[in-house]
Order: C-alpha cells, then sequence, then structure tokens
C-alpha cells in the first residue's frame, strides 16, 4: 500500500480530484490538501484523508509530511509562486520525494525528482488532435514519445478491406481496434473497414510512417503486404527469349510501382550468357538486388525464406510455374500477392480489368484495384456479366467501385451484359493486366472437361495470355 500525497487549488482541481476518485483501486491511501470545499467529492473511500489549509504554510504542509512516508506528491495549484512554494516547503523536508506539478506558466526546474506536466501544451495537443488529419498519440504512456497511436482507417485506403494477418507489422503492430464504437477482438482474419479506429504501437518514427502511409488514398502498394517485390525466376523451364521478355517486363514494373527493392532471386542456373543478361540489365539499377541459388532448394523453400527476410510486398512468378498445381499451391500460404506474367509481355500495361464475380473477395481487393491503375496509369474496365442467371445483386458492389474510383481520382468503365466474361476476356487486344482474389479452389486440380466448370475466377486463372496480378483475401 503506497502513501500519496495530492496538493490541489484552482480551476483543475475539482477535475481532477474526481479523476482520482474515480481512478481509485484501494491500493493506495490518499492524503488530499485542499483550500476549497469545492474541491471534496461527494463521496469520500476510507482511503482518503482530507486536510483544509494553504499549503504555503511550511509549519502545516510538514506536519503532514511527518505524519507518514509517502513515495509521491502530486501538485495542481492556481499561482506560479504558491507552486515553486510548496516544492521548496516538500524538499526542504523531503529531498529525494518525487513531485509531479502541473504548470501553466513555463516553470523551468531541471531537477530530477520534479516531473513537469506542461497544462497549455496537454491542452494545445489536445484540441489539435481533433482535427481531421492529424495523428492522435498518447501522451502520458510508456516513454512518452508517442509510441502508442489511434489511426482512423479512411475510406479508399491501401489498409481498407485489408485483413490484419497480411499486413506487414514491423517494429509496431495492431493491438486493438474500435468499429462501431465497440471493440472488437483482433485476429488475423479481422478485415479492416472503412471508419475503424485501431491503436498502434512500436517506434514513434515508424508510426508516423504507418500513419501517413494509411491516410494516402493511392500510390502505396505493394504496402501494406510489404515494400519490395521479387522475382522468383527458374531457368530451367524458361526459354531464352522468354527469360530476356520476363526481365523486361519486371523492370518495367519495377519502374511503376512504389516498392523500395526489387529481389531477382535466380535459382537452377542454365547459361552463363543469360546470366550475364541478367546481370548486365539491371547493373545501372541500385535498388535491384540479384540472389541465386545453386542448390535447388525449391520453390516452397526459397519463397518462404526470401518472403521473412526480404520484406516482400508481391511475388512474381511466370505461369509455367503455375503448370504444376500441387507445388505451386505453396503461395498461399505466403499471403502475398501474386503478379502471374502471362505469354503476351511487351514491357507495358495498358488496361486494368476486373471480372466481378463473389461479392465479399472483390469488396476485399477493390483498393488494390485502383492503387494498382493508379501507378500504372491505366483505366480500369470492370466486367458484370451474368450469362447464366445468377440470383446475387452486384449493384452495391458496382457503387462501392464506383465510389472508389472518385476517391482515386480513376476512370472506369462498366460494361453489363449477359455475354459470356471469358470470352470478353479473351478477345482484350491491348496490353492487359487483370486483377482478381487469390483463391484457394484455383489450384485444385481440374477435369479435362473444361465446360463444367463456371467460377470465372477459376477459368481466368487458367488462362495464360494475359498477366495476373492474385490479391490475397479471406473466404467465407
Amino acid at each position: 500500500m503506497k502513501k500519496i500525497l495530492v496538493i490541489l487549488d484552482g480551476v483543475v482541481a475539482k477535475k481532477l480530484m474526481q479523476r482520482i476518485v474515480e481512478t481509485n483501486t484501494r491500493d493506495n491511501n490518499y492524503d488530499v490538501v485542499y483550500m476549497n470545499d469545492a474541491v471534496l467529492p461527494e463521496q469520500r473511500a476510507s482511503n482518503f484523508t482530507f486536510y483544509k489549509f494553504d499549503p504555503t504554510s511550511e509549519s502545516k504542509l510538514g506536519m503532514v509530511l511527518d505524519k507518514d512516508i509517502h513515495t509521491q506528491v502530486l501538485v495542481a495549484l492556481n499561482s506560479k509562486d504558491e507552486m515553486l512554494n510548496v516544492i521548496k516547503n516538500i524538499q526542504a523536508r523531503k529531498k529525494n520525494l518525487p513531485i509531479s506539478i502541473l504548470d501553466y506558466w513555463g516553470i523551468d526546474l531541471e531537477d530530477p525528482y520534479v516531473n513537469i506536466y506542461k497544462g497549455i501544451e496537454v491542452l494545445a495537443n489536445g484540441m489539435v488532435e481533433r482535427l481531421p488529419n492529424i495523428p492522435v498519440m498518447a501522451q502520458n504512456i510508456g516513454l512518452k514519445q508517442g509510441e502508442i497511436m489511434e489511426v482512423k482507417i479512411p475510406f479508399g485506403s491501401s489498409y481498407a478491406y485489408r485483413y490484419i494477418g497480411s499486413i506487414e507489422q514491423k517494429d509496431w503492430k495492431i493491438f486493438g481496434l474500435y468499429r462501431n464504437e465497440q471493440l472488437v477482438n483482433i485476429k488475423p482474419s479481422l478485415i479492416l473497414k472503412p471508419n475503424d479506429v485501431i491503436l498502434i504501437i512500436g517506434k514513434p518514427t515508424v508510426l508516423m510512417q504507418i500513419y501517413n502511409a494509411i491516410g494516402k488514398s493511392q500510390g502505396q502498394f505493394p504496402m501494406p503486404f510489404g515494400h519490395n517485390i521479387y522475382l522468383y525466376l527458374d531457368m530451367y523451364v524458361q526459354k531464352k527469349k522468354r527469360i530476356e521478355d520476363v526481365v523486361e517486363e519486371v523492370k518495367y514494373l519495377n519502374k511503376r510501382l512504389k516498392n523500395t527493392k526489387l529481389i531477382v532471386r535466380i535459382t537452377r542456373p542454365t547459361t552463363v550468357g543469360i546470366l550475364n543478361f541478367i546481370k548486365e540489365s539491371f547493373s545501372q539499377n541500385d535498388s535491384v538486388e540479384i540472389k541465386m541459388d545453386y542448390h535447388d532448394l525449391g520453390m516452397a523453400k526459397l519463397l518462404k525464406n526470401d518472403t521473412r527476410s526480404f520484406d516482400i510486398g508481391m511475388v512474381i512468378l511466370t505461369h509455367e510455374m503455375f503448370q504444376d498445381k500441387k507445388d505451386s499451391k505453396t503461395v498461399l500460404d505466403l499471403k502475398l500477392p501474386i503478379f502471374k506474367l502471362g505469354e503476351n509481355l511487351d514491357a507495358s500495361i495498358k488496361r486494368t480489368v476486373v471480372l466481378i464475380n463473389d461479392i465479399n473477395s472483390y469488396e476485399q481487393i477493390s483498393p488494390v484495384v485502383f492503387d494498382i491503375a493508379s501507378q500504372l496509369k491505366t483505366k480500369t474496365r470492370i466486367f458484370d456479366m451474368d450469362p447464366i442467371g445468377e440470383l446475387e445483386d452486384k449493384t452495391n458492389l458496382l457503387d462501392h467501385f464506383e465510389n472508389l474510383s472518385k476517391i482515386f481520382n480513376e476512370k472506369i468503365e462498366i460494361i453489363k451484359d449477359d455475354k459470356n466474361p471469358i470470352r470478353e476476356l479473351k478477345q482484350q487486344t491491348t496490353s492487359t493486366l487483370q486483377i482478381l482474389p487469390l483463391k484457394e479452389g484455383m489450384f485444385n486440380q481440374r477435369l479435362s472437361w473444361k465446360f463444367l466448370y463456371t467460377n470465372p475466377d477459376f477459368i481466368a486463372f487458367d488462362m495464360k495470355k494475359f498477366n495476373q496480378l492474385l490479391i490475397p483475401i479471406i473466404e467465407e
């Protein structure tokens, strides 16, 4: 049981006394010195003792100090001179007693036993933090440097519709979430939504970076998955011309996307000539790292190790790597976007395409669609086609895409028809990137009778013509 001395007077005394009473856990005993009866609480707990006198009186204050051994003093007074006088009187009897004071006047004391709370700064910070686009930081917790922050997820943020387990959290962590003024339990499968308020903890400098990233509505990908993009190149299954086209396509993506680095992982190298071509292609770019694997460790092991080591936000694979669906299924465990390189590569993307299927999946990937389009400077074409007369109404989802397009200031074209969406996709002639959710069913073995399959996501995944960006989701 600790003994606390509280000395109160002035405009904040009553409120401060009320907060002390409200937070009373009965683990402390309080001696309260006051001058105005208005300070007294309506209900007085047994662990509070009240003394009414002027605390600047050295003899009277000394009587309370000598009566018990106090572990700390809390002082809030109405005058700078009174405050300095009280500090002097306390230290005359208890030199090493910790004192916390509320300062409105700019008191300058270099004393390790006096902890000064700047009242004007606290008020100013509290008012400023109510303004929009201002980070809210915990002022008096931990190191008191702002290592705890409250952040609201804005509509259109690249963090919206991301599940927490897919968000790279290095030197920071999400530890709380409020939705509709209710505290929600944190779990990796929880999806962040616009207007959610998250509580994050970490290094203050990192938290400011995260705050800025969450608040921006475009140009953040591959964040929040990670900072770098990663090319896995198995030379044994690629011909020389194919490798050359892949390198040029990846150079284009590295130039367009807002990644920090490009990691090129080469496994099962074939000829010295093609190796030199790859190295020379990136020799003038300091943001590119080339890593060699001479031991044939296998795609699953290399991807798992490298994504952890290099802060990867997107993995680039050629469509040849998906020929064996069982082996390629390991990409699901990465919980990262997969850029699948198609057959038609010309180091440019003129259009992004979305074939809407189920509402849950496409709502989750919607912010990434426009983030990518803004960086690649493409127009997005959205196909809402229903050749078999599905019952699911996608009106709200289309409205959602239109609202996001306005936030990102991106142009979209919505095509509503009852035609076959896959046939329409195949007829695209310009360099196209299809963006679709990454689903476990895509890696199931298909029967030879393809006409039995009606899920456009699975059929599109089997196509080799265009580039595809597969975004990890939480499947219901």
